[in-house]
This record gives C-alpha cells, structure tokens and sequence, in this order.
C-alpha cells in the first residue's frame, strides 16, 4: 500500500504513537490564509493543513464568490476557485509538503469546480460524500448529487496517473452532527468509503462525529473499524474522529472537558486523526490562536492517553451498521444506484433531516444513561436489532433540549473562573 500522500502521512503518525490533530480553518484573504496554515503547521502537535472554503464557493455561486475576492470582502472561508490559481500556490509555497499535507473542506454536494481547483494547485486531499454533503445541507436532489460525486471521484482518482494517492474522508459519520443514533452514522461512512473505492480512490478516511455517551462513541468507531476491515481490505483507509458538531459548551471550562473526551476516545478507539474545536465555537468564528492553542490541547491530552480499543463486533452498534450496510449492498450491483433505493424505500433514514429524498418517519432520543436510542425505525431492516421506545410525537421543547443536552452537561460543573482553567481531562459524561 502507498505511504505517500495525506492518507500516508497520517498512518506513517499513527504508527510512531502520534494522533494528528487538525483545525476546521478557512480565511478568505490569502495573506491570513497563509498565516493559518503556518501557525497550524508550526504548532506543538502533529498537525496537517486545512482550508475550508466559502459558503459562495460551497453551493456553487461563483458569480458572488468571484465579486466578493474582487472587492476584497471579507467570506466566511477560501475562495478556492475565484481566486486565482498563481495566489493560492503562494499560499501554500513551502508549506504544503509530504510533511505537512493540506486538505481543502467545503461541504458541496456538486463540486467538480471545486475538485478541479484543489488538483490545478497541487493539492489531492478533500472530503464529503453523496449522501453526507447532500441531505443535510440544501435540496439538491439525491440522484443529482450522487452522479456529481461519481464524476467527482473520478475527477480525482485520475490525480494517480501523475504519481499522487489522492485521498477523499467520509463525513457520513457527522450526518447533521447530533441526535443520529451511531449504527446509522457508522453506516452511512462505511458506504460513502465504498462509493468512493469503487470509483478509483484508494486513500480512504472514515469519519465519526462524538455524540453524547462515552461508551457508545468508543463502540460505534469500534464497529467502524471492523467494518471497514471486512469491507476495505484492499485499500489504505483510517479513521477521523470529529469533536462534537452540535451546541458546544458555552464556557471554556467545559468546552475544554468536551475536546478532552474526544481527544481520549480518539486514541482510545485506535483512530489515527481528530478534526477539533475551539473554546470560541459557542460564541463566534474561531481566530488562528484558538485553534491552536486547540491543537495543542488535544495534542496533550492524546499523548497521555492510552489506546485501548474495543472489541468491534458483538455490540448493538454494530449489528445495526452491518444490517444497514448489507441491506443497501444487496439492493443493486451499482453503489450508486442502491443508496437511490435505500433512501426512495426507507431503508436508510436519518432522523430530523428534512430533506425532500429523506423518508422522515425515524425518529430517536435521548435514554437516561445519555446513549442515543432510536424511538421509531421508520422502514430501516433494523427489526430484532434494537428494541426503540414507543413512538410518541416529539415535541419542540423536547428536541431543544435534547439539541442542547451536551451544553448543559460540560458547562454544568464550570467553576466561576473557568477561563483560566485548562479544565481536566474527565473519564466520563
């Protein structure tokens, strides 16, 4: 298997005992971009680059993109593709490198424009999926954001014939980030990876979002593991573990306490990468400094953890995941084609999401022991499997509660003065 590229980059990590840590970073102007990137690659951890783009770039308003960089406005992430491509590789002279690769995030459920525009630069690192970067984010239909992927990856994986290993991450295990029981974010990952391998990417992330109980995140990258080892044997894949992506704590006491967990499981699981968060999220776009002074927590925190993973299958998360995934791969030869199907007859259905291809009728919870739980399955082959609540309306002080559970928790012991405090590093929540 080729260690070269982002994908080789992080095993080569994994293997010396280092957990790469990377910031969710994307400046419009190149100057601060550069600047980001120095700072993230000169920190005190194992590091690699990201730029996140514009939300112009993201839904394919270029027209709005290219103005914005043209009156020097000031956007929410990197213009990649307006501007041009002489600027940004001075934005990444002798920065990106085999020792400090950079990936470029964007969250687009049609990006060829944007495939193309990482390749002219240099880079062949990104992320997304069809279903992940599809159902949460905005109507573009299904089948339409399946074939734009598929010329995507294609678009991609061509980037090998010049000696590169480009490497694509799943988000699938972030699916709107909260309130997705793990069997179905396990899934969904594990799919969109083998979208992506049989479509010529043999460098392979799969993502995992930090939920709200320890032991079921530590269980669902377990299962995430087995089953990218039955399912990936003949590709170079990792797994990327996500701090929590739904209301974070509001004080930088528990802000910390919740990057500190999620830096344990990280290495605890055996996963080889952790995108994180700052003390700044609950409050605005984070500054360089605190995403470093992010990377350098979590950086601390792993390094006196001790892995110590999980048995991967005998757990309830995984019986759920392999079902989902054997249930979609026995609908059509074709991936691509089989996801259409399972979305179109209930059988994949991610609970809260309004998208119109979304069949809507799952629906979970959250039980006393903090553990996400599926209180109606909707049409998912999950019968056997889980024993969900009985189905009752959910009601909007409900779901506002439930949405902000994890706040609640971390900022609940926050001593008066928390800012000055690093915060521990708990063994539960």
């Amino acid at each position: 298997m080729s260690g070269a590229g982002f994908g080789g980059f992080v095993r080569r990590a994994h293997d010396a005992g280092r957990l790469v840590v990377q910031p969710r970073m994307g400046m419009s102007s190149p100057q601060r971009m550069r600047a980001g990137l120095l700072a993230t690659r000169d920190a005190d951890a194992t590091t690699v680059g990201t730029l996140t783009l514009d939300s112009y770039t993201r839904v394919g308003d270029l027209e709005s993109a290219q103005l914005a960089v043209l009156e020097g406005a000031d956007l929410n992430g990197y213009p990649l593709v307006s501007h041009e491509t002489a600027t940004t590789r001075r934005v990444l002279d002798r920065i990106h490198g085999p020792g400090f690769p950079v990936q470029v995030r964007h969250g687009s459920a049609a990006p060829q424009h944007i495939f193309r525009a990482l390749s002219s630069v240099g880079l062949d690192a990104s992320e997304g999926g069809p279903v992940s970067y599809c159902l949460p984010y905005g109507r573009v239909p299904l089948r339409e954001s399946v074939a734009h992927w598929t010329e995507s990856c294609e678009l991609l994986a061509a980037l090998r014939r010049t000696g590169a290993e480009p490497h694509l991450e799943t988000f699938g295990g972030c699916l709107l980030g909260q309130l997705c029981p793990p069997g179905l974010l396990v899934a969904v990952s594990v799919l969109e990876a083998l979208f992506f391998r049989r479509h010529g990417i043999r460098s392979i992330s799969v993502s995992y979002a930090q939920q709200t109980n320890r032991r079921q995140d530590s269980e669902a990258v377990a299962a995430l593991r087995s089953l990218c080892a039955r399912f990936l044997p003949d590709t170079e894949w990792h797994v990327v573990v996500y701090a929590y992506m739904g209301l974070f704590p509001e004080t930088d006491y528990g802000a910390r306490r919740l990057l500190a967990q999620a830096a344990e499981l990280a290495v605890e699981s055996g996963a080889e990468r952790l995108i994180v968060k700052t003390v700044a999220e609950s409050r605005r776009i984070p500054s360089v400094a605190e995403n470093v002074a992010a990377l350098e927590f979590a950086a601390a925190v792993a390094a006196r953890t001790e892995p110590d993973p999980l048995e991967g299958a005998g757990t309830e998360t995984y019986a759920e995941a392999y079902a989902l995934v054997d249930g979609v791969l026995n609908l059509d030869d074709d991936l691509g084609t089989a996801l259409l199907k399972a979305f179109a007859e209930g059988r994949l259905d991610v609970p809260y999401c309004l998208h119109p291809d979304n069949a809507g009728l799952s629906r979970s919870y959250i039980a006393e022991d903090g553990r996400l739980r599926w209180s109606d399955v909707g049409k998912m082959p999950l019968s056997g499997i889980t024993q969900p609540r009985p189905a009752h309306a959910v009601t909007s002080t409900e779901l506002l509660d439930s949405l902000s559970f994890v706040r609640r928790s971390f900022d609940r012991d926050a001593p008066a003065q928390a800012g000055d405090s690093p915060g521990p590093a708990p063994r539960g929540a």
